[in-house]
């Protein structure tokens, strides 16, 4: 199809009808913008309704500090858009149009409901009230800039121009649900450096096999490191589950932030795990000595399964060499010495991943220092704003990316425009 031969005009076009675009196109068009919302799927937030196996923890309890500090040395760039929007002032926005949120646990907030799609449709009927035009099955194909600014855009069908540009595309994660770079390449085209997308959050694969005998348990308190002499100061602590070709759940999620980038560097990443709730050696020991003490012939196996589940405890024997039939006190001094010293630290080695289609959260993107974070504005090109996972800011699990997502929307959606207001 041709490109229409006349322009149509607005205030503001956001380019991603995810969690980002939705927020900041509803601040605009609450402030009296013509916005023009572009979403290239179907339906508007399809990575949002896969949130959270679709519960959407959209945001936690934390202070702004403690949030920050979880986003490692780039954090202190969320500040002026969590001072706009905290995890108060989210959860007052969304019980405004009507939906009601809580902390079952005192940390995670969810809607009440616990369903993503009450979250979407309440946006969804909030967009809908104000003057903001939902282009569906849209992608945008190029910025229209000069020297000085950016000034609309172009689609496969029309030539949208306007006063200001967000970009809230999103990263690679699940390009199923839409997120495949697009912004990346728009912000690149008008001078942006792209720092490597890595995917995140998301399960590892690792060498050792005997991880799939170990499966039907959730270890809970595992503390992972990286082995690797410049990184040993890279560490977390959280439940992991293994699986047939490596591990998962929370403490893997978070950590595979870490991971991916270094596995684009090295061909395997060694980790060592403590799976005995942070014990040392010599705790360890103590331990084991006390319930021998109480029951001096039970077999290392059963000795062993007072810290850990039964198969993960005969892994353990069977990477000590040690006999899991026998009594703890008839193993060789060197088995009990190995068993000890795999309990609080035992060696895994991370050979790869799936890729961004099982990524939920993308690692780089936008570089911060070509943004302003007090209003999300380019550095490089006037008009054109940034928010959400298309910048190189991401954090762990529980709530912390789409807090972001929301907050940095919120204010890049208060954009000031050629003239203050």
């Amino acid at each position: 199809m041709a490109i229409q031969e006349m322009s149509s005009h607005y205030d503001l076009i956001i380019i991603g009808a995810g969690a980002s675009g939705l927020i900041a196109a509803i601040h605009a068009g609450r402030r009296g913008k013509r916005v023009a919302l572009l979403e290239k799927l179907p339906t508007i937030a399809t990575k949002l309704k896969a949130t959270g196996g679709g519960r959407c923890n959209l945001t936690n309890t934390l202070s702004n500090e403690a949030f920050i500090e979880a986003f490692g040395r780039e954090g202190r760039f969320m500040m002026p858009a969590l001072e706009v929007m905290d995890s108060s002032t989210l959860q007052a926005f969304f019980q405004e149009i009507g939906v009601e949120t809580h902390a079952p646990d005192g940390f995670r907030i969810f809607p009440l409901t616990h369903n993503a799609s009450t979250i979407i449709t309440a946006l969804h009927n909030t967009i809908q009230q104000l003057p903001i035009t939902l282009f569906t099955h849209t992608p945008a194909l190029k910025l229209l800039s000069d020297e000085a600014r950016v000034y609309g855009v172009i689609t496969a069908t029309q030539r949208l121009e306007s006063e200001a540009v967000i970009i809230a595309s999103g990263g690679m994660g699940y390009p199923s649900l839409g997120s495949e770079g697009d912004g990346y390449q728009l912000a690149q085209a008008v001078g942006h450096t792209i720092l490597p997308p890595h995917p995140a959050m998301m399960p590892l694969q690792t060498k050792e096999q005997w991880v799939a005998n170990c499966r039907a348990d959730t270890i809970p308190k595992v503390t992972l490191t990286v082995d690797l002499k410049k990184y040993k100061k890279l560490k977390a602590t959280g439940d992991l589950i293994f699986t047939k070709t490596g591990i998962r759940g929370p403490v893997v999620l978070d950590f595979s932030r870490e991971i991916t980038p270094l596995l684009a560097k090295f061909e395997e990443v060694p980790l060592r795990m403590n799976l005995t709730k942070g014990m040392n050696e010599e705790q360890i020991r103590q331990h084991l000595k006390q319930h021998l003490l109480e029951t001096p012939h039970q077999s290392t196996l059963s000795l062993l399964q007072t810290l850990l589940p039964q198969a993960l405890s005969q892994a353990l024997c069977t990477l000590a060499n040690a006999s899991a039939k026998l009594s703890f006190g008839k193993l060789s001094g060197e088995s009990r010495n190995r068993l000890i010293q795999l309990l609080a630290s035992t060696p895994l080695t991370i050979t790869g991943h799936d890729g961004f289609k099982m990524a939920m959260v993308t690692r780089g993107g936008v570089s911060l220092k070509e943004i302003d974070p007090k209003s999300l504005e380019s550095k490089k090109v006037k008009g054109l704003y940034f928010c959400g996972e298309v910048v190189n800011l991401d954090g762990p699990c529980g709530g912390y990316n789409l807090q972001w997502a929301f907050a940095s929307g919120y204010l890049a959606g208060g954009y000031q425009g050629t003239i203050a207001e």
